[in-house]
């Protein structure tokens, strides 16, 4: 669930407390080169204004145009319709290379369950919703990091909230700033720091700090595919306590700031000293970052959440082990 559509389910909360008529979109299918993925959020006022996005193209204007004129005013059900069927409607409708889009579309009268996932996503928690469609009832219920969108033709699941966590060691400068990127891709983020001098100036909306040291807290987060653990204190004792329980779990990210020389010595120490097979070790994404030329904290997040996000998106070979010295900070 990204940010940006739980913002979309924030302005039809504000709409509807205002007395407007709001339709609710949903892409539920695609193929080809659709622009926005199943899941993906348009909010759609009885005036024309909208929020979010299904399409990012003509799609939107046609579905504006519609509920303008009137042609929504009797839905009293959600529906289903598709857009680009033929490669004619593609064109028309800015899809590329014959994407074809089908959507549920909704009218909001009931805003408690805006409110209740609102409340509940505000507190880190995953919410799926289920839609009957021949009737409009709305369920909520818990979810897992493992769940995805469903539709069956009668019922749409849908998910809200973070589905991704990200675990900082360290509260200093850059870990603030890679922890404000992540919190805007949807993260939960946690950060760790048991020196009190970096921790006392965390205060980051939506970054939960976690308190002990680094190596218990890696346990007790019992990290799974959808963890990434990233080492920032540039202290090898905080750092290195933190990645000999992270590179044994199933975290699909682990990374470590330093110099290549560094990470050569690191690497050294996890095996001679912890005990961690070279297989763990290799897992070890360090130098931390994507190659961009970073210099500045804000420049070396940028390319440390980057290369968290390729990983997170890559398909399981791609993944299997971190490239060849990619990061741009060459601290020793």
């Amino acid at each position: 669930m990204e940010s940006l559509d739980l913002r979309v389910l924030g302005d039809v909360l504000a709409w509807r407390q205002a007395g407007r008529r709001v339709t609710l979109v949903t892409v539920v299918e695609t193929w080809g080169s659709a622009p926005r993925p199943p899941g993906a959020l348009l909010a759609v006022r009885d005036d024309g204004v909208v929020s979010g996005s299904v399409s990012g193209g003509c799609v939107e204007d046609d579905l504006i145009a519609r509920i303008k004129a009137g042609e929504y005013d009797s839905l009293s059900h959600p529906s289903m319709v598709a857009y680009g069927v033929s490669k004619e409607e593609a064109a028309r409708f800015g899809l590329p290379c014959g994407g074809t889009l089908r959507l549920v579309q909704e009218p909001v009268s009931d805003v408690g369950w805006i409110q209740e996932v609102l409340q509940r996503t505000a507190s880190h928690q995953l919410v799926a919703r289920t839609l009957t469609l021949a009737t409009g009832q709305v369920a909520l219920h818990d979810a897992s990091r493992s769940d995805a969108m469903q539709f069956d033709g009668s019922t749409l699941t849908t998910l809200f909230g973070p589905r991704w966590r990200l675990l900082l060691i360290g509260a200093g400068q850059l870990s603030q700033a890679v922890a404000h990127m992540a919190a805007l891709l949807d993260f939960e983020v946690l950060v760790c720091d048991p020196r009190e001098e970096y921790a006392a100036t965390l205060g980051l909306d939506g970054v939960t700090r976690v308190l002990g040291m680094p190596d218990d807290v890696v346990k007790e987060l019992v990290p799974d595919a959808h963890t990434a653990i990233v080492a920032l204190t540039h202290d090898p004792k905080l750092d290195d306590m933190a990645l000999m329980e992270a590179l044994n779990s199933q975290a699909f990210y682990v990374g470590a700031l330093g110099s290549q020389r560094n990470q050569d010595t690191r690497k050294k120490r996890l095996m001679e000293h912890f005990d961690l097979s070279a297989e763990a070790v290799a897992r070890l994404h360090g130098p931390v970052g994507l190659r961009i030329g970073a210099k500045t904290p804000a420049e070396i997040a940028v390319s440390i959440v980057a290369e968290i996000v390729q990983i997170k998106n890559a398909t399981p070979t791609q993944a299997a082990a971190p490239a060849a010295s990619t990061s741009s900070c060459d601290l020793s």
